[in-house]
């Protein structure tokens, strides 16, 4: 029986944990913190064997395969040694894709991703595509597999960090809202290798797969540069509309792909002109997805928003107030 060792034991690792059991692998779960009660509930349901406060070295480092948390570094002490021994490590979405054929429309950026993510999964459950949500936004995708989750599609928000630990993935529609410092000392403070770790949206996609970003970004601009991308290119703008397949102009929200579809911008649900790219980036996804224009317009025009993100809260005496 092969042997997986987990490092972090919250929703990503215990979601892993459980599927990796499922499919008949030897499991053993350790996190150098404390585990929450409701992640050692389940742990304990499904008898896998766990630690909290340490990493036993024999015990993971036998392993065949590592999952790692996203939030625990390379330079780790643990992970560092589990390196030098050349034991292949990943995370629970390039695990948990293995074992799914579902469509995978991915979403990352600096800024904007939950926003951009729930729009699209928004409008995807609008137009009753059996659709999940996962990633940092949402439960475990390893988790949905294991329960039995047969969705059709999968939007998962990812991270720098998560897609540092993916190789064989492939994202089906990968959107790249932006890149600007951020995480920083994870990278060593050198932001090329942030921009690397964001560049690896576009990684093993095929001709039939969309690669959707933001155009007005000088640091996309250069890094495009660099890359033989294979996808379909649905660059988008609120600056120019030349050469874009999407774009607001004079006050329209316009989309070119797979046919023209058009709404006025004050129509549009969510406000502010970081939103106007999250809105163009979650249209072409959908659209590209098959989601008819009457559905994508409802939905545009409906969505609640995310919690604190510019939330309204309510007009009081003709003053708006925002959360």
């Amino acid at each position: 029986m092969s042997k997986i060792a987990i490092l972090g034991a919250a929703e990503s690792g215990v979601g892993a944990a459980v599927l990796a059991l499922k499919k008949g692998y030897d499991v053993f779960v350790s996190d150098m913190g404390l585990i929450k009660e409701h992640y050692k509930d389940i742990l304990n349901a499904h008898g896998i064997e766990w630690e909290e406060g340490r990493h036993t070295a024999s015990r993971i480092l036998d392993a065949e395969e590592i999952i790692k948390s996203p939030g625990i570094p390379d330079n780790a002490p643990m992970v560092a040694e589990a390196i030098a021994k050349g034991i292949h490590i990943i995370n629970e979405i390039e695990f948990a894709a293995r074992y799914t054929n579902a469509k995978m429309i991915c979403i990352t950026g600096s800024n904007g991703k939950t926003t951009t993510t729930s729009l699209i999964y928004h409008i995807l459950k609008n137009a009753n595509y059996n659709v999940g949500l996962a990633g940092n936004i949402g439960r475990s995708l390893a988790l949905q597999i294991a329960e039995g989750c047969t969705y059709d599609y999968y939007v998962i928000e990812l991270s720098s960090f998560q897609l540092d630990n993916m190789y064989d993935f492939r994202a089906n529609i990968a959107v790249l809202l932006n890149i600007t410092p951020d995480h920083l000392d994870r990278y060593d403070n050198d932001m090329q290798k942030y921009t690397d770790s964001k560049m690896r949206i576009i990684r093993n996609q095929e001709a039939d797969d969309a690669f959707i970003y933001w155009a007005d970004d000088p640091i996309i601009k250069a890094e495009l540069e660099k890359y033989g991308i294979k996808a379909q290119k649905c660059p988008f703008s609120i600056l120019s509309k030349n050469g874009m397949i999407g774009y607001i102009d004079n006050g329209t929200y316009t989309l070119e792909t797979p046919t023209p579809f058009n709404m006025e911008q004050e129509s549009l649900a969510l406000n502010g002109k970081h939103n106007m790219y999250n809105s163009l980036a979650a249209g072409l996804a959908t659209r590209l997805a098959g989601v008819s224009s009457e559905k994508l317009r409802e939905s545009l025009a409906d969505f609640q928003g995310v919690e604190h993100r510019l939330e309204k809260v309510a007009t009081v005496g003709g003053v708006h107030y925002i959360n």
